[in-house]
């Protein structure tokens, strides 16, 4: 199972039976969103398919004045195991994960370095500026949550940091002059003519091909 929405479902129903509007709103409000990507219009499809595999259970549908009838579901044995075993791959096992900074990082030659720099140095500004609202909110909310339910905003807060670290130092090495090839680089934009060696290494594919 690789929908995440699946795996927020079960982790609100593992503390009592809700129904899909009841899970959104919990989910909702614990910013599940900021977690992983949620798409909320897939909610009750994806409920379905859980009941579908057995890992849901409909217990018993209400309904209030004119609202629709809503159905109340329940998580099973077989959804709990499934719960527990998709946390143990997911806390235990790397992914290789494809950010979309990434992917600029990998054709930031198209641009001169004069501008990958200027880009950068926004991108590092108002990422410092995130990671101040960030760290408040941390201190904010660690007198209020217990820790248990704080260590993904952590490790967000922990990655960001780290982003940030090496942004600054690629930052220093760009407008200090030490980038290797940096020369090169300006030339291409200046002349158009890709030097040799970078149009063999353009041509041969990624050095991790």
């Amino acid at each position: 199972m690789a929908n995440l929405l699946a795996l927020a479902v079960l982790s609100a129903v593992v503390l009592r039976p809700m129904h899909p509007y009841e899970m959104a709103s919990v989910l909702r409000a614990r910013g599940k969103e900021q977690d992983m990507a949620i798409k909320w219009g897939t909610l009750y499809t994806v409920v379905r398919n859980l009941e579908k595999h057995g890992l849901l259970a409909a217990t018993e549908s209400t309904r209030q004045g004119g609202r629709p009838e809503r159905t109340v579901y329940r998580i099973t044995d077989a959804g709990r195991a499934e719960l527990e075993d998709w946390v143990r791959e997911l806390l235990s096992t790397p992914e290789r994960e494809h950010p979309r900074f990434a992917a600029g990082l990998s054709v930031w030659g198209v641009l001169s370095p004069e501008e990958v720099t200027g880009l950068l140095q926004r991108r590092l500004g108002l990422l410092e500026a995130e990671l101040a609202e960030e760290r408040e909110a941390m201190a904010r909310y660690g007198q209020e949550i217990p820790r248990l339910f704080l260590v993904e905003a952590e490790y967000d807060l922990a990655v960001r940091e780290a982003e940030a670290a090496w942004l600054a130092s690629l930052l220093a090495e760009l407008t200090g002059g030490s980038f290797p090839g940096l020369k090169e680089w300006r030339d291409w934009h200046l002349t158009g003519v890709l030097p040799p060696d970078l149009a063999e290494l353009a041509e041969r594919g990624s050095v991790k091909d």
